[in-house]
């Protein structure tokens, strides 16, 4: 494979009160805009937002996100923005919110802006949306064709929420680099596209993630927890969000995700954020590829140090029945799952033991 390719969004903008700014950036994007907002900020932040958005001559229809990121409410944020007939639309929220306007988005033909508040997924700034079942279990990805042409992070709002959101934003990152070397390794594609080979650039910010997180994480989360805004915290909002969002996307995911995407067959993973599953997923995938003992144990620490899961009994798996671990290997060997992308010939057995051997060498 020959063909290099790059992708990323348009504006990647940061910092505190920039959200203040919505409308400066909505309004070259067409004069309606459909708006879908976490719950959590419908009260707080939607009249400042209307006030903006109608300040630069945009005609704002919003509409409050149902909490998860599923077909059922894909179809109904769809039929909303043709109603209207957007020219764009704006996700405020978590990834699920971000991933539900960026599959509305490309259903109707519009552009997409995107507003994290919370530092917790690489989401913001993909071309691709995950879609769920309404209960949570995966079901497939959605390539949306564009990035987004605006990624605006507060990163004073971000700071306000629990520091376990930042945190599982590190654990989503700290599978960049890594997931990035199996696909390397194993000559996979990336998600630009229908996939092509990782650029150089692709490579590179992969590694400056993993650089920005061994440097930065640990600061950044004490000073979170705390709700301060320090240069730490910057750094690593910025790493969970643009590093990582086009690292992944660059350079591909592997089996970090895949073991996510398979483990969340078993609800009690459903009670979990994102990045704690695909921390846990890291030690699991560096079992599975048989990385030094000094990477895995780096990365156990790291994880440790700011809450992550590194055992089973953290995601709440005490008690996995034979059964239950058949379920999850078949889920992960499923031609569509990511883990292929691994350089490691792989069984469902394979995987159970990786996943097993994971959380007992984390466990010490």
């Amino acid at each position: 494979m020959t063909q290099r390719g790059y992708g990323g969004p348009l504006r990647y903008v940061q910092g505190p009160g920039v959200i203040a700014d919505l409308g400066r950036y909505v309004a070259p994007l067409g004069a309606r805009t459909l708006v879908i907002m976490d719950a959590f900020f419908w009260d707080s932040l939607r009249p400042e937002l209307e006030a903006a958005l109608s300040g630069a001559g945009v005609t704002a229809q919003f509409v409050r996100f149902g909490g998860e990121s599923s077909q059922v409410e894909i179809d109904r944020c769809t039929a909303a923005g043709r109603e209207i007939d957007a020219a764009s639309v704006v996700g405020i929220g978590g990834g699920k919110a971000l991933d539900t306007a960026k599959i509305t988005a490309f259903n109707i033909g519009a552009r997409i802006v995107t507003v994290p508040t919370i530092a917790s997924t690489d989401s913001p700034t993909s071309s691709l949306g995950v879609v769920y079942t309404p209960d949570g279990v995966y079901e497939h990805v959605v390539r949306c064709g564009r990035n987004p042409d605006v990624v605006l992070v507060d990163s004073a709002l971000i700071v306000q929420a629990p520091a376990r959101f930042l945190a599982a934003g590190m654990g989503d990152a700290l599978s960049t680099f890594y997931e990035a070397r199996s696909n390397i390794e194993s000559r996979s594609k990336n998600y630009i596209g229908d996939g092509y080979a990782c650029t150089l650039a692709g490579y590179q910010i992969a590694q400056a993630c993993h650089e920005t997180l061994m440097r930065d994480g640990r600061a950044a989360y004490v000073a979170a927890k705390g709700g301060r805004l320090t240069g730490a915290v910057e750094n690593i909002i910025e790493a969970n969000t643009l590093l990582s969002g086009l690292g992944f996307e660059n350079c591909g995911v592997s089996g970090a995700h895949g073991i996510h995407d398979a483990l969340t067959v078993l609800e009690p993973t459903h009670h979990f954020l994102h990045g704690e599953k695909v921390a846990f997923g890291i030690l699991c995938l560096l079992v599975l590829e048989n990385r030094p003992p000094e990477e895995f144990d780096a990365a156990a620490a790291f994880c440790r140090d700011i809450g992550l899961p590194t055992t089973l009994a953290d995601l709440g798996l005490t008690d996995l029945s034979a059964a239950d671990m058949a379920r999850v290997g078949q889920a992960a060997m499923l031609p569509t799952n990511v883990i292929h992308s691994v350089p490691v010939e792989l069984t469902a057995t394979a995987i159970a033991d990786a996943i097993f051997t994971a959380s007992a060498r984390a466990g010490g």
